[in-house]
């Protein structure tokens, strides 16, 4: 798709404060393939203060027409399918077949699940003698990332529009362009003007302005754990609400009772899944000592077949970041059994699909989120062992339990300090509660949960 060089702002592309652009550049050939307005505090606020005034007509609307409207955005999202596939996969990087099934493909699915919801969710109930409201917080300054471009989007706008707030989204600026799509998607689904706004921008700059902006009502935010923290501080400050999805170091804990073989291939497949560059990844497997050298030799194999199926890491930064944690893991003991710190092209931020074994759990492959093509293997004695290792880091976003029988794998996931865990490959769920326990955030997306961030609640006694 063709840049716009403005904002879309009170439901139209208007230009942007000042004339300073941001490259868009293609992570394969390291080519750039756009430019798009890099928004200041200006642009921000003509948002936000066109947020404010569509606030009252679109909280005031009915939930059966704004159910409407974010279906008409779900159907839009069908009709432009293969353009935000081949969007993404121009600003990301990602694999077209990724790119289709999973950037342009579960935002559907997301969209369509909040269609439903804003048409019979409960917004008011009979408790005793009162009656309670459940009713918009405002305006959401939402930003996003760029490992799941759309997805991230759809995620936070969906909800908030169903619940009647009005939304300013600045984009990740790796990825704005898929952004830019989503506003003409927006816009072609007759969504009222304001109620929707769009500022694409640098994080310190355009998304720092909107954290802090007294006209915003709540903050959600994906991404780091350390920009989660400035984020949450500031609006402390202010008394605002934030809901903050960050970072992820999660546990692929294989029981000894587990199918290895499976475990381990699809223990790698979903670390290799998007490049590594998802929050969530099972980053660690943790074996018994009975079955390790044999998950080892599993894992080497299963890595080989990635080498020309995974794409690039989004930026030369993003690149250097992961080989850093590679020679760091080097460094401190653990043995490299596949890929490594070389660049496996001359051109485009590629990184070789890594598999570390005899990491212990205080090595830094093992605490820190590396958000790369990386896997490290982690032995363990017994149960108890294995679920002090699991839990044994700042994060508490995801993870996986493998054992003979879903009823095991159960009893050792309910010990598990994390928000969510997929239990002998479980599928994921569109309307199932997504967010972390400890620094991997706070909030919950997706479904009733990820609706009721953007609601607050008042009761009218009788």
């Amino acid at each position: 798709m063709k840049a716009h060089d403005g904002m879309y702002i009170a439901g139209a592309w208007r230009p942007a404060a000042t004339g300073d652009t941001i490259p868009v550049v293609n992570p394969v050939d390291e080519e750039v393939i756009a430019h798009v307005p890099a928004g200041t505090a200006a642009d921000v606020d003509a948002a936000v203060r066109a947020a404010r005034a569509a606030l009252p007509a679109w909280s005031a609307t009915p939930p059966a027409e704004r159910a409407a409207r974010i279906g008409a955005v779900r159907d839009g999202l069908v009709a432009r399918k293969d353009e935000i596939a081949a969007t993404v996969t121009a600003e990301l990087g990602a694999p077209l077949p990724f790119s289709e099934a999973v950037h342009a493909g579960v935002p559907i699915l997301v969209a369509g699940s909040y269609a439903d919801l804003a048409a019979t969710y409960a917004f008011e109930e009979k408790v005793g003698n009162s009656t309670v409201y459940a009713e918009p917080v405002g305006v959401v300054g939402a930003i996003t990332p760029w490992n799941y471009p759309l997805h991230q989007i759809v995620a936070k706008v969906a909800p908030a529009l169903a619940a009647g707030c009005t939304v300013v989204l600045k984009p990740a600026e790796d990825t704005p362009l898929t952004a830019q799509l989503f506003a003409e998607i927006v816009h072609e689904a007759g969504v009222p003007a304001g109620v929707f706004n769009l500022v694409t921008g640098l994080g310190p700059v355009a998304g720092q302005a909107l954290a802090e902006h007294d006209g915003v009502d709540l903050v959600s935010f994906t991404g780091s754990t350390a920009v989660g923290k400035r984020i949450g501080a500031a609006a402390g400050a202010a008394v605002k609400r934030v809901a903050l999805e960050l970072g992820g170091k999660s546990a692929n804990v294989i029981l000894p009772s587990a199918d290895l073989a499976k475990a381990v291939n699809v223990g790698v497949a979903n670390v290799m899944a998007n490049s590594g560059q998802t929050c969530s990844a099972w980053t660690r497997m943790l074996v018994h000592t009975s079955r390790y050298d044999e998950a080892v030799e599993l894992a080497r194999k299963a890595a080989a077949k990635y080498g020309d199926r995974i794409g690039p890491v989004v930026s030369a930064k993003q690149q250097d970041r992961v080989r850093g944690y590679i020679e760091r893991g080097v460094e401190e003991g653990a043995r490299l059994v596949a890929g490594g710190p070389e660049a496996p092209r001359e051109q485009g931020y590629f990184v070789s699909p890594t598999v570390f074994a005899d990491v212990t759990p205080g090595m830094t492959i093992a605490q820190e989120e590396i958000f790369g093509p990386v896997v490290s293997l982690i032995r363990y004695e017994d149960e108890a062992d294995a679920e002090t290792i699991a839990n044994g880091t700042v994060y508490g976003l995801a993870g996986a339990v493998w054992a003979a029988d879903d009823a095991e794998a159960v009893a050792f996931a309910r010990r598990l300090q994390t928000g969510q865990v997929d239990i002998n490959g479980g599928g994921f769920n569109p309307l199932a509660p997504f967010g972390g326990y400890k620094q991997s955030g706070v909030g919950r997306e997706l479904g009733a949960h990820g609706l009721a961030e953007y609601l607050q609640t008042k009761s009218l006694q009788f």
